[in-house]
């Protein structure tokens, strides 16, 4: 894999990250497009996970500074409930990481793999349709449930395809939850799941960078931080305006050129 290359997939994996269009989707979709076969898949993309958490880090780190002192306070407060909502919300990916992980790794293998991703940014499309044209009564603040039935959406999107901020922002908004505060919980909600798995995999000794070469990751990882730190910006100012039809209508023709792409 050349630099120009990483470029390319690290600003496609920054952009896609909070962007409802699936970024494990247009991953696929890019190296196919591109003809990139990468003998470490695994590590180069753990590599552009990192830099949009560290994107992720950057853009929310108010909130998340006012969370990490709030929660060592003694008396029990907003924050505290606030990271309680989170680690409920995680409970769902950890039960799908432990018991599918190898299937769902596997699925990305697959000579099929395009179809699958066409067929999940076509669920994409109609979720974000659904959450724009839905008008449930507003609630002030995310409750446990809530954060236990986006975190259900969270898991779902574990599928290459179903887009994972998509879901999660649809169903908040589904169950009636204000725009921003869901924007906001989607993109911290995902920060321990991914960090976790990116620990276990390196732990477990499945990660080497040998043969991708010190260049090509480093082009990788900071385009997907740069583009990352702009798209999560970008996308609360969307969703707080409510602008998700337009990220339907593309999810919905992504969807039906990938299924194309990959029968012919």
């Amino acid at each position: 894999m050349t630099a120009i290359e990483a470029i390319i997939l690290g600003a496609v994996q920054g952009l896609t990250e909070f962007l409802p269009v699936s970024s494990s989707g247009h991953l696929q979709i890019a190296k196919a497009l591109l003809g990139v076969r990468i003998e470490e898949n695994l590590a180069f993309d753990v590599t552009l996970h990192a830099a949009t958490v560290l994107s992720t880090l950057v853009v929310l780190w108010p909130e998340v500074k006012r969370l990490l002192f709030g929660l060592f306070s003694r008396r029990f407060n907003d924050e505290q409930a606030y990271v309680l909502k989170i680690v409920v919300s995680m409970i769902p990916i950890g039960i799908v990481g432990f018991a599918l992980k190898d299937h769902i790794d596997a699925l990305l293998d697959s000579p099929r793999i395009l179809t699958v991703v066409g067929a999940m940014l076509l669920l994409t499309s109609v979720l974000l349709a659904f959450a724009y044209y839905a008008r449930p009564r507003l609630k002030e603040t995310i409750s446990c449930r809530d954060a236990f039935i986006i975190g259900i959406a969270q898991a779902v999107a574990a599928m290459p395809g179903l887009s994972r901020s998509g879901s999660t922002i649809a169903t908040g908004l589904l169950l009636g939850n204000n725009k921003g505060a869901v924007a906001q919980f989607s993109f911290l909600m995902v920060l321990a799941p991914i960090l976790g798995e990116m620990l276990l995999t390196v732990a477990k000794g499945e990660v080497a960078f040998d043969s991708i070469g010190v260049a090509p990751m480093a082009c990788g990882f900071l385009t997907a931080f740069v583009v990352g730190c702009a798209a999560c910006k970008f996308m609360i100012g969307i969703v707080k305006r409510g602008k998700l039809i337009w990220f339907a209508a593309y999810c919905a023709v992504a969807g039906v050129v990938s299924i194309i792409c990959n029968i012919f």
